[in-house]
């Protein structure tokens, strides 16, 4: 069925989301649940960092085999396969995480995994999950509820609220996340937006295969299927689906609804 998540998601490679998507009908009911399936497979692991300084991060901290490590810290910033190094007295932590001066943790609700990179004047309030090789930059706001797997890109001065980012999905400078589910390799253009509240207060309505259907539902953002990519200065509209390999051209608004797969989505131009 097209409202199935395995519609929009080949493959899960974490088998938690996986079971917490599947166990859905419709793959957008999943949304009023993000905060609770976090909340029960969360293995917190930032407290220690946030008793430096109240949540404040005043100098570089590696998190290595779920041990944070405050002193003696060097490191790496970038290699040619754009990943960090981190050093402990000399000594590299293999996949060890990074937290740059200038982050701040909220709560003690926050999970990071290995790899994690969070760099300079991010803020990220739990529950919120970090998986592995996620990049969170400069200025981004991690609002909670948030859900990352492997090699996610949380973009400079981004905000992302009650969303689900697969593997290498990346939303890397600009964007808004909000109320969402992004698939595996889908990369979002600078500044594109995914609205989360209609103005209205009347139902979505999606007519697929001649049959219609009434969603009622106050925050309901975007599902985005793998391998989706937009443009720069794009928006969809609240209540947006769109199958995997879809396509958005730049400065595009997507109106509400299914869009199958290999959609490619433009503005008129007059």
């Amino acid at each position: 069925m097209w409202h199935k998540a395995t519609n929009f998601f080949s493959s899960l490679e974490d088998k938690r989301l996986q079971d917490f998507l599947e166990s859905y009908d419709y793959v957008w009911d999943a949304l009023d649940h993000i905060e609770s399936f976090i909340s029960d497979v969360i293995e917190p692991n930032v407290a220690p960092i946030r008793k430096l300084q109240g949540g404040f991060v005043p100098i570089p901290v590696a998190i290595y085999q779920g041990v944070p490590i405050t002193l003696g810290i060097t490191y790496d910033y970038r290699d040619k396969d754009q990943r960090f190094h981190v050093f402990h007295e000399g000594k590299e932590l293999l996949d060890a995480s990074l937290i740059l001066p200038g982050a701040f943790l909220a709560d003690d609700n926050i999970e990071i995994g290995g790899g994690v990179l969070v760099e300079s004047g991010t803020m990220i309030i739990g529950p919120t999950i970090l998986g592995k090789y996620t990049t969170v930059r400069h200025s981004a706001y991690i609002r909670g509820g948030v859900f990352t797997t492997s090699n996610s890109l949380i973009g400079h001065c981004t905000e992302a609220k009650n969303v689900i980012m697969m593997d290498e999905a990346k939303a890397g400078h600009f964007a808004y996340l909000g109320d969402s589910i992004i698939g595996s390799q889908v990369n979002l253009g600078a500044g594109t937006k995914l609205a989360n509240l209609k103005i209205t207060t009347l139902p979505y309505h999606f007519r697929v295969d001649g049959i219609d259907l009434e969603v009622k539902k106050r925050k309901f953002g975007a599902i985005l299927g793998d391998g989706v990519a937009s443009g720069c200065n794009c928006v969809t509209n609240p209540g947006t689906l769109m199958g995997q390999n879809c396509r958005i051209m730049p400065n595009t608004t997507v109106k509400a609804g299914y869009h199958g797969p290999m959609s490619v989505i433009s503005s008129k131009v007059f």
